[in-house]
């Protein structure tokens, strides 16, 4: 995809498959649930935004001062119903880290991470820009994670009913999250679509609300390594 492309194009494979229509769409909960929902993922966003402002601010000086490159970056992620959208992150890899131009996942000691920025990976500090995802309405609090669509792929022929975590908006945390952790490989991959698949069929606004305060202690817990 070129930059600059409509940040909601449709992956013509994952929309040919009507996996998600027989799992728990939002648009199918009922329609007070989907507007505390959303009143509860623009408090929340409009919390943390401000709340990270100086952690941000803080992250971004470290990362001029080690390779003076840009401080945050955009991906493309597959959202709900396969539709793309531009996510945020804080930069903590090298520029150009995938030169090759081949999605990879990354792990704890890969040597692209740059200086001092490994515990932003481990405590997802790097995924809080995310934040304006949700405000934008790509994202929510709660939910699968959003994957790129090249891992998307890989995964769709290797782990079978991957498709059907594309019937939410993915999350900025969620039950694979705070349960499973962060994974690197197809064994991990299918333990994560298996919390998932759990989550979208036990779905509920107190649920989202639970998950959230149980994300906060293992933040904590990973920023600490």
């Amino acid at each position: 995809m070129m930059p600059g492309s409509p940040c909601h194009t449709v992956l013509p494979q994952l929309m040919r498959t009507p996996a998600w229509e027989n799992a728990c769409h939002d648009r199918r909960r009922p329609r007070v649930e989907r507007m505390l929902r959303r009143a509860l993922d623009v408090a929340g966003a409009l919390a943390g935004l401000v709340a990270s402002v100086p952690l941000l601010v803080g992250c971004g000086l470290w990362i001029k001062v080690v390779d003076g490159g840009p401080i945050f970056y955009r991906q493309w992620r597959v959202g709900r119903d396969g539709w793309l959208f531009p996510i945020y992150k804080v930069r903590t890899m090298r520029l150009a880290a995938e030169a090759a131009g081949e999605a990879r996942f990354a792990s704890d000691t890969d040597p692209r991470i740059l200086p001092g920025c490994g515990w932003m990976r481990k405590s997802h500090v790097d995924e809080l820009p995310q934040f304006w995802n949700i405000l934008r309405g790509e994202m929510c609090l709660v939910g699968p994670r959003p994957e790129r669509p090249e891992i998307v792929e890989q995964l769709r022929g290797s782990v079978r009913g991957f498709e059907r975590r594309l019937a939410v908006r993915p999350g900025l945390t969620g039950l694979a999250q705070v349960r499973n952790g962060y994974t690197n490989n197809l064994a991990g991959s299918r333990r994560k679509l298996a919390y998932d698949l759990r989550y979208l069929r036990r779905r509920s606004l107190w649920g989202d609300v639970t998950l959230v305060l149980q994300t906060a202690p293992k933040v904590w817990d990973r920023s600490a390594l």
